[in-house]
């Protein structure tokens, strides 16, 4: 998929994004953790975590809402940006960083990050695209490896707020 093409559906979902990650946060992450997804292709359960990462150029935080599947005790979330030819650039962003901030629904931790190879992603890949069915159209929407990162927890930190993120 072109990256205008990715840009275009982000932009008809942007307030839905934005709408989703101020619920998330407003309500302490009571709210936002599971959606129905089965409109667009996805499940009527659908979980939800935030990712709080810093932006590699402009050292701004930001926090963003992404569908999660847990393997073997791993967070795993998807670098998919809609299938668009480029990375999202959270992605670009935590390849910069040795941990980031994790929320799943009251919780928050840091966690330290991996991207699973060989079998090991095979088999992810697999539960993640059975988790979000849409993931496998935009895999063969693009010619680029749709990252796979899994997230170990470190250590608790405070849920995560609206004040002075982006």
């Amino acid at each position: 998929m072109a990256d205008a093409d990715a840009a275009a559906i982000r932009a008809t979902r942007g307030d839905w994004i934005s709408e989703h990650l101020e619920t998330y946060l407003t309500s302490g992450g009571t709210r936002g953790h599971i959606l129905d997804l089965s409109e667009v292709g996805g499940r009527k359960l659908t979980t939800h975590c935030l990712i709080k990462c810093v932006g590699r150029k402009s050292a701004k935080v930001y926090v963003r809402p992404l569908i999660y599947g847990n393997v073997g005790g791993e967070i795993v979330i998807v670098a998919s940006k809609g299938g668009a030819d480029t990375h999202p650039a959270w992605y670009l962003n935590i390849l910069e960083s040795k941990t980031i901030g994790v929320q799943i629904a009251t919780e928050a931790f840091e966690a330290t990050w991996r991207e699973p190879e060989g079998e090991e992603r095979h088999r992810v890949w697999e539960y993640m695209a059975h988790l979000y069915p849409p993931y496998l159209s935009y895999q063969r929407s693009t010619s680029r490896q749709i990252p796979l990162v899994m997230l170990a927890p470190v250590r608790p930190i405070d849920v995560f707020s609206a004040d002075g993120l982006r």
